[in-house]
C-alpha cells in the first residue's frame, strides 16, 4: 500500500514554496508520492492570469527530476461548475484503490471546510484523510475544536497537522505582481519556470 497525496493549486505559477511544501509533506508524512493538482480554469470562483497550457508546462519543468512528485489534469480537464473536492477524491481513491489519500491544504482551507463552505462539507471531512500546513495566525486544534463538521471527525486519523517549522509565504500572487511591476521574483520559483516566463511574457 502506497501513501499519496493530493496538492491542488492554482499554479500561477508554480513557486519553490510549493515544491518545499510538498517536499516537507513527503518527508514527514512518509508519502511515496504526491500528485500536483492544477485546479480548472473554468471554476467560477477563480480567475486564472495565464493559459491552462502555460501553467501545466511549468508545473512539468518544476517537478521534473524528483521521482516522488507527479502531475494530473484531471481537474483542468472538468467543466467548472461540476468541480467538487470531496468528487475529486473520490476519483483518486477509485484510481487506487489500494493505497492511502490524502489531501493536502493549508489550514485557511479547514477553516472554510470547517464553516461549511465546500460541496460536500461534511461527506469530504468523514470519508476522506488530510495533511493540514499550518498558517500564521492559525490555531489548527482550536479551529478543529471549534467547528461540529471537523471534532466530529476527528478520530487521530483523519487530520495530520504540521507546522513547516519555518514561515515560508511567499504566493503566486506576489510573483504576478512582481512580475507586471517590473520586479525581479527570480529565486522565488525554479529556474526554468522564470526563464518561461521571461520568454512567452507572461504576467505582463
Amino acid at each position: 500500500m502506497a501513501k499519496i497525496g493530493i496538492y491542488g493549486s492554482s499554479f500561477d505559477p508554480i513557486t519553490n514554496v510549493h515544491l518545499w511544501t510538498a517536499s516537507t509533506v513527503a518527508h514527514r508524512c512518509k508519502l511515496d508520492r504526491v500528485i500536483f493538482l492544477p485546479c480548472s480554469s473554468k471554476r467560477p470562483d477563480k480567475t486564472m492570469s495565464i493559459s491552462d497550457e502555460h501553467r501545466w508546462n511549468m508545473i512539468e519543468m518544476a517537478i521534473e527530476g524528483n521521482a516522488k512528485f507527479t502531475a494530473d489534469d484531471y481537474e483542468m480537464k472538468q467543466a467548472g461548475w461540476e468541480i467538487a473536492t470531496y468528487l475529486t477524491l473520490q476519483h483518486f481513491k477509485m484510481r487506487f484503490p489500494d493505497d492511502e489519500i490524502y489531501f493536502i491544504m493549508g489550514a485557511d482551507l479547514l477553516l472554510d471546510i470547517g464553516e461549511g463552505k465546500w460541496k460536500k462539507s461534511e461527506e469530504l471531512i468523514q470519508e476522506n484523510k488530510f495533511i493540514v500546513m499550518a498558517r500564521d495566525g492559525i490555531n489548527m486544534l482550536a479551529a478543529i475544536s471549534r467547528s461540529p463538521i471537523l471534532r466530529n471527525a476527528d478520530d487521530g486519523h483523519t487530520f495530520h497537522l504540521i507546522d513547516k517549522g519555518l514561515a515560508m509565504e511567499i504566493s503566486s500572487s506576489y510573483i504576478r505582481d512582481e512580475f507586471k511591476r517590473g520586479g525581479e521574483p527570480r529565486y522565488l520559483m525554479p529556474d526554468r519556470c522564470y526563464d518561461y516566463i521571461q520568454a512567452n511574457r507572461l504576467y505582463r
